[in-house]
Order: C-alpha cells, then sequence, then structure tokens
C-alpha cells in the first residue's frame, strides 16, 4: 500500500484528494497538514511512500518546505500539486528535489498515474513540461530576466504582477509590509525595471501570470 501525506491549506482540496484516492485500492492517505512546518514535523516522526504538497502556504513558501524536505528526507518523493500552471515554477520545484509537478486542474487518473510513477522511484512530468525543460536544458534560449530571481523574489514578482498590493502580499505570506518593499526593489533591480507597471507588463508577455 503505497501511503500518503497530504500538505494542503484548503480543507475543501485535501478533502477532494482523499475522495480520489479512496477509490483506489493500492494507495491510502495517512496523515494531512494545512501548515508546511507542521507537515516537515509529520514527516520527520512518520514513514511515507510519496507526499503530496502544495506551494502556497499562508506562513511560508512551498518551495522552503520543499528543500527542507529534501535535505532531511531525501529519498521521499515528493509530487508537487499546485495551482501555478507557468513553467517557471515547474522548474524551481524540480531543481528543488520534486519528482513530479502537476496543476490542481490534473484528472484524477492522471493523479493516480502520478503517484505510482513517484512512488517506484520514478519522475512525472506532464509532454508539455518535458518539452519546455526539454529546450532550457539543451540550451536553445537564453536565461531569462526573471530566472535569476530568488524563489521568494519570483513568487512576490508574480503577486505584483497579478495585481497585488504590497500590504495584500504581506497578509497572505504572513510578513510585513517593509520586508516585502525590500524583496520588491530587490527585484526591480535585478530585473532592470523601474515599477509595477514594467513588471506586469514583463509578466503578461512572458504569460507568467493569466
Amino acid at each position: 500500500m503505497i501511503q500518503i501525506l497530504i500538505g494542503d491549506d484548503n480543507a475543501i482540496v485535501r478533502e477532494g484528494l482523499k475522495h480520489i484516492i479512496a477509490q483506489t485500492d493500492d494507495i491510502a492517505v495517512s496523515a494531512e497538514s494545512e501548515s508546511g512546518w507542521r507537515l516537515l514535523e509529520i514527516a520527520r516522526q512518520r514513514r511515507f511512500d510519496v507526499l503530496l504538497l502544495d506551494l502556497d502556504f499562508p506562513e511560508t513558501n512551498g518551495l522552503d518546505v520543499l528543500k527542507q524536505i529534501k535535505n532531511e528526507l531525501p529519498r521521499l518523493p515528493v509530487l508537487v500539486l499546485t495551482m501555478h500552471r507557468d513553467e517557471q515554477y515547474a522548474l524551481r520545484a524540480l531543481r528543488a528535489g520534486a519528482s513530479g509537478y502537476l496543476t490542481k486542474e490534473t484528472a484524477p487518473d492522471q493523479l493516480i498515474a502520478a503517484i505510482r510513477k513517484v512512488s517506484a522511484g520514478r519522475r512525472y512530468i506532464t509532454p508539455e513540461l518535458a518539452e519546455t525543460l526539454a529546450i532550457i536544458f539543451v540550451g536553445d534560449i537564453s536565461k531569462a530576466r526573471h530566472e535569476i530571481l530568488s524563489d521568494r523574489e519570483y513568487q512576490i514578482f508574480c503577486m505584483i504582477a497579478s495585481g497585488k498590493s504590497a500590504s495584500q502580499i504581506a497578509i497572505d505570506l504572513s510578513l510585513s509590509v517593509k520586508t516585502i518593499s525590500t524583496h520588491r526593489a530587490r527585484l526591480l533591480e535585478k530585473m532592470q525595471m523601474k515599477n509595477n507597471s514594467e513588471l506586469t507588463r514583463y509578466a503578461i508577455q512572458n504569460r507568467l501570470v493569466d
């Protein structure tokens, strides 16, 4: 039996995942958590075959949780299941050690197939993502400006480009407005831009936001 640990701050999503998994004979949800850091504590205490991980938690960045888990539990396969559809989140998750990456629009049968594949020690990515990875890794495209941002800077960049104010972002990420402003200043400097309008235009042109 494949034992699953679910990490997602949305109770409805967790219940939906448990319902999907309950339809199988070889997979079971053993534990769940709405907190990224509590998730890490649970993973330390018990053995799981797959961690099903979201990238958005109120108190922390899911990529930070992923990195810490892979640092402490390198053999635990992590399958990211998130709302973020752009390739940059996928690339960052895979580089941080994820065994697979899916969006929450994924069909149930694809999710089950992905769980089985990563539990067997293999990787699972969609054909579309595989094509993007191939282009990047063979060097067919130059490194884009947003790729030099840290994970936190990239997260804040996407939130700014989506129209959120510094105060809204601070609430969502449980950080101070001053910290958000510092990150904004750094990412503007790295991307050689002057204001939020330029960030938003860049994000839209590169299909990083809807």
